[in-house]
């Protein structure tokens, strides 16, 4: 990464990117035509919650909404509403006018005007009220008595722990301008705005993160700790996959192969979201078993959101003019299928005049359809594992919630 040695200030760029940079001078608005083309990017995390039939998703979601007790929405609000987040904000307002990604990105993290963001906390409170209180207490530090709607305090708590670091990974993931794009000769000001929002962009990711950790410390189960804990150092490993190029762009490799989907998945979203499901049973003392199937629960939603996700553009609910992922499902499927000869073409489709061909070749070829099955066969896999919980409305909830994603 370029940095800019104007000053004596040297701060890292927050756990889940591992790089360092400089920032010396607050911005300053006026230009806007390279800024603007430094920061298109596309936060495909940030609808990593929005399947296509959006209607149906939106009515699940209401649903496990009232049967959890409160909306999603308000889960971080304690936190939102601290001094210190004040501070930030503050801060945050003088990004205004440099179209920097930050505050697309913040502005997106609770509802991007097509659903809630906040699922993940969400799901970890169904599973917590669908698994219910241990058949056999031991060692129990809260009561049923102290359970709100059928979940007890410290599940609430880790849910709320959950959205924070999924949020901090997505401000230091996409928050931050690599200062290597901007050209040698920019406009007045362009650089000293970037940088002042790149420090901005460290700093909040690493207040949420800060407060995540103070909040899991709080829960006082050292196997929590630890279990949450590894899923922070897995949305680290995603990082260093060798499927991204030096300026974080994706790509194909010649051997890439559908395990590597699968592994790339894991680390950047089905690792935090099975394993705070696992915690969650940890958190009631459930017996190994019953955490294993809720990691498993996990684990396969998150691997049929994204096998989703990666569908839509081939299916016509999103605009084809967006460049395509090469490391989505069907591209990885139609490489193997095709050979590698075609990696280049794959990986070119965003800077040439090729994506509209690629999106032909693959909606054309039998990979979508391969695609979609994986999908349900994920969504078959999550339902089964919590086939054991036993029979209630949080467990139908979840059920709806899956047959939305995999209604492709």
């Amino acid at each position: 990464m370029k940095v800019v040695r104007s000053g004596r200030t040297l701060l890292k760029l927050g756990p889940t990117l591992g790089r360092w940079c400089f920032f010396k001078s607050q911005p300053r608005a006026g230009c806007h035509g390279q800024c603007g083309l430094l920061v298109q990017r596309r936060l495909v995390s940030l609808s990593a919650w929005n399947p296509g039939r959006r209607d149906e998703w939106h009515k699940a979601v209401s649903n496990a909404e009232k049967i959890v007790g409160y909306p999603t929405s308000f889960m971080s609000l304690r936190y939102l509403l601290s001094d210190e987040f004040s501070n930030v904000a503050m801060h945050l307002r003088k990004l205004v006018g440099t179209k920097h990604p930050l505050l697309k990105t913040v502005r997106g993290l609770v509802f991007d005007g097509k659903s809630n963001l906040q699922t993940r906390g969400l799901l970890v409170l169904l599973i917590s009220k669908a698994a219910g209180p241990p058949r056999i207490a031991q060692n129990v530090s809260e009561t049923e008595e102290d359970m709100i709607s059928g979940i007890y305090p410290s599940q609430r708590s880790l849910a709320e722990i959950t959205e924070m670091i999924h949020t901090a990974n997505l401000v230091h993931k996409w928050g931050v301008v690599n200062l290597t794009d901007l050209e040698t000769q920019t406009c007045n000001g362009v650089e000293q705005d970037m940088e002042f929002a790149n420090k901005m962009a460290v700093l909040f990711g690493d207040f949420l993160l800060a407060s995540a950790s103070t909040a899991l410390a709080e829960l006082k189960n050292t196997k929590v700790v630890e279990v949450i804990s590894s899923a922070i150092a897995e949305l680290i490993q995603a990082e260093f996959t060798g499927l991204k190029d030096q300026h974080g762009n994706a790509v194909l490799g010649r051997t890439t192969t559908m395990e590597d989907w699968y592994t790339q998945t894991y680390l950047c979203s089905g690792a935090l979201l099975a394993k705070s499901c696992k915690a969650a049973m940890e958190l009631a003392h459930h017996n190994l078993e019953t955490q294993n199937e809720a990691f498993e629960f996990g684990k396969h939603i998150s691997f049929a959101r994204q096998l989703q996700e990666d569908l839509a553009p081939f299916l016509g609910t999103d605009d084809n003019d967006n460049a395509v992922n090469p490391l989505s499902a069907p591209a990885i499927l139609y490489l193997q299928q095709e050979g590698s000869h075609c990696v280049e073409l794959l990986n070119n489709a965003s800077i040439n005049t090729n994506n509209k061909k690629v999106y032909e070749l693959i909606q054309s070829s039998p990979v979508i359809e391969e695609t979609k099955q994986l999908c349900i066969q994920e969504g078959q896999k999550a339902l089964e594992s919590i086939h054991s919980f036993g029979s209630s409305e949080a467990r139908t909830a979840l059920g709806k919630m899956v047959n939305a994603v995999t209604n492709v």
